[in-house]
């Protein structure tokens, strides 16, 4: 629900004053904007450089007589020769000629037929300027580059959660549950999850809060935040007095429900060491009541395999139709929920380390 209308994620930034605080960070600003803009203004801060620093070197030899001498010597070449003229910039005819120098000199490209002599002093202070200027721009231009392609979230492209969150009953307590996977083979050191509930709250004061955060505790077979991501794990939050879920029953899972479940992962990547961070969230119409995540790692001949085509299948289980609070106050309501069986455990005939391989991706 990143990209839904509804989503915290899509929300609109109206009516900034200071516009200019995105210019006292231009680097970051480049690296923000999409590509066609990034290659255009790469494009274009070469040909201004090179048009600019054009025209002085044009102004320089009309200043110097270059552009004098050069017409009488392409009409004379023995008046020319004779008079023992020194340009400022040799070969330099026109603005033309002058822009094609001014290229030469920035991307040091040698030709061989245009060179500074020694005749004006401004002529060599602008090509050391001139030199400056195309490797501060060299440096600016290509590092955002660098930076666009080697972005934190391209990591985060490959690790994936499930379309639907669930609410079903794990160990007699009504659980909220999401999957995650990563579908590189390359781990996430440090890898952490926290989950946050997004609602519009009001205070004993009568003061709206559209989009209060609240941090909502969550369980993994780690413990804490962290988790070892090696396969796809079930994450999952115990709704109990102190979670903000206690209230939820299937009635409020609707379209309409001011509710939103924010998911965060974050780690460093193995073989860069960025800090990734990789997002989702879920509405309340996207979270499925009464039902939980279809088994996708097997054990077969001492190997393990996920089979990532049933990463966000889910099936029905029994689960009471009421709130938290509702199952903890009358614990009746468990005895008449039938119970689902439970799976068997197939021991290992023969003792071989268990690995895992990835027998599908989802497209």
């Amino acid at each position: 629900s990143l990209f839904s209308s509804r989503s915290l994620f899509s929300h609109y930034i109206l009516n900034i004053r200071e516009q200019g605080r995105f210019l006292q960070d231009v680097f970051t600003t480049l690296v923000d904007l999409k590509w066609p803009h990034t290659l255009l203004i790469f494009t274009m801060s070469f040909l201004c450089s090179w048009l600019l620093f054009g025209m002085v070197w044009w102004l320089i030899a009309f200043a110097h007589g270059d552009l004098d001498h050069s017409t009488r010597l392409q009409r004379d070449p023995a008046q020319g020769a004779a008079g023992g003229f020194v340009p400022c910039v040799t070969s330099i005819h026109s603005f033309t000629s002058a822009f094609l120098f001014s290229i030469e000199v920035q991307v040091t490209i040698g030709f061989g037929g245009r060179m500074v002599t020694e005749e004006c002093p401004a002529a060599i202070l602008v090509l050391i300027v001139q030199n400056i200027v195309g490797l501060v721009i060299n440096a600016i231009m290509l590092g955002c580059i660098f930076m666009k392609t080697s972005q934190a979230h391209r990591r985060a492209e490959t690790l994936i959660f499930s379309k639907h969150a669930v609410i079903a009953l794990r160990e007699g307590r009504l659980c909220f549950m999401l999957r995650v996977g990563d579908l590189r083979k390359s781990m996430i050191i440090s890898a952490t999850i926290r989950m946050q509930v997004v609602k519009k709250t009001a205070s004993l004061e009568g003061e709206v809060v559209p989009l209060n955060q609240i941090d909502i505790q969550m369980e993994n077979p780690v413990g804490g935040n962290s988790i070892f991501l090696v396969s796809p794990l079930i994450i999952y939050h115990v709704i109990d007095k102190n979670s903000p879920l206690y209230d939820i029953s299937p009635t409020n899972l609707h379209h309409h429900e001011d509710l939103e479940i924010i998911v965060i992962l974050e780690g460093v990547v193995e073989t860069t060491g960025i800090t990734t961070q990789a997002r989702t969230s879920y509405l309340a119409d996207e979270i499925l009541w009464g039902q939980r995540f279809v088994p996708i790692v097997a054990e077969e001949d001492g190997r393990y395999s996920v089979d990532y085509s049933k990463f966000g299948n889910t099936v029905k289980v029994p689960t009471p139709s009421c709130t938290a609070r509702q199952l903890e106050e009358d614990k009746s309501i468990m005895d008449t929920m039938p119970l689902s069986p439970k799976g068997t455990i197939r021991k290992r005939s023969v003792k071989l380390k268990p690995k895992f391989t990835i027998s599908e991706e989802p497209s």
